[in-house]
């Protein structure tokens, strides 16, 4: 049973693990497979062997699987679209070029509804990260030991970490919402200007136009207004990461019923095409709020209070 436990949690952790790249110092003390220690002699930069290796590497260490498929699946998309885009023809569309333009105009009219400003960035930003997003939450459908057992083999390596869902990892899902938050710092301040920007987080929501009121009001506001604005791009990475982790947790938890007789192996596989069927409801709803909450607040950083 001890065994068992200890296999079930191996597995476990062993999946939600990614391929880190980063240096380890000198001395450091590596616990190879077979249970040997090798000492490293100098700083070395290298694969993680082991999840603690993984967080000694610190801030620095790069998750290569989660950076490679990211970029992969983005140059997909814009590869797909751009081709589908040169040669779109005239008239009812058909297989591809049917799907791109439903997405396109299902984007363009959710922007519209939400998007009440001149900006010819914002329409295209939301199909990127609408589709970019899909595409990332749908390697979650992929059968958990697929990819990583093919990487295993090729590499020649049975330890080897390798998750295949870009968005069940924060750094991916939080890199994006920076950006978010970056370009809300952006375009409030070049629609708003500078003292536009001060005032909004000084004199809101409290403001009471006398300044020996106001005084006394600037820091409550302040705090308020600060905290409401770093919450946004946390909220929405987060939210992304938590809800891919859980379903990949779930799928993990299915994939080890398989390991079990044939009655549980029968059960696990009326689960799994039961969850899968559920979470592509899932991963299209993340990736539409994803978008969406962008998009609002885009228009929040636009909105400069003459058009009301």
């Amino acid at each position: 049973m001890a065994s068992e436990e200890i296999t079930t949690t191996g597995y476990i952790q062993h999946h939600l693990q990614n391929m880190a790249y980063g240096k380890l110092p000198a001395g450091y003390e590596r616990v190879n497979a077979d249970g040997s220690i090798t000492v490293l002699e100098e700083s070395t930069w290298t694969l993680a062997h082991t999840s603690q290796e993984a967080v000694d590497m610190g801030f620095w260490a790069v998750h290569l699987d989660s950076m490679g498929w990211s970029i992969a699946l983005g140059v997909i998309f814009a590869f797909l679209f751009a081709r589908v885009a040169s040669k779109a023809t005239v008239g009812v569309p058909t297989g591809v070029q049917s799907f791109v333009e439903l997405v396109v105009e299902f984007v363009d009219n959710t922007v519209k509804d939400i998007f009440h400003h001149r900006n010819t960035m914002i329409a295209p930003m939301a199909l990127t990260i609408f589709m970019w997003v899909f595409m990332m939450n749908f390697m979650d459908l992929i059968p958990v030991d697929w990819l990583p057992m093919a990487a295993a083999k090729i590499a020649g390596n049975d330890h080897l970490f390798f998750k295949v869902v870009p968005t069940t990892d924060p750094n991916i899902t939080l890199g994006m919402a920076f950006a978010v938050f970056l370009l809300m710092l952006f375009f409030s301040i070049k629609e708003k200007g500078l003292m536009g920007f001060v005032k909004e987080l000084t004199l809101h929501p409290f403001h009471a136009g006398k300044w020996y009121v106001d005084i006394f009001l600037i820091p409550i506001n302040l705090i308020l207004e600060t905290v409401s604005l770093i919450a946004k791009p946390i909220s929405l990475g987060l939210r992304l990461f938590g809800n891919l982790y859980a379903g990949e947790m779930i799928f993990i938890l299915i994939a080890l019923m398989f390991g079990g007789g044939a009655l549980l192996f029968a059960g696990a596989g009326v689960l799994q095409w039961g969850w899968a069927v559920f979470h592509i409801l899932v991963i299209t709803l993340q990736a539409f709020v994803f978008m969406v909450l962008t998009t609002v607040y885009m228009a929040m950083a636009h909105d400069t209070g003459e058009d009301h």
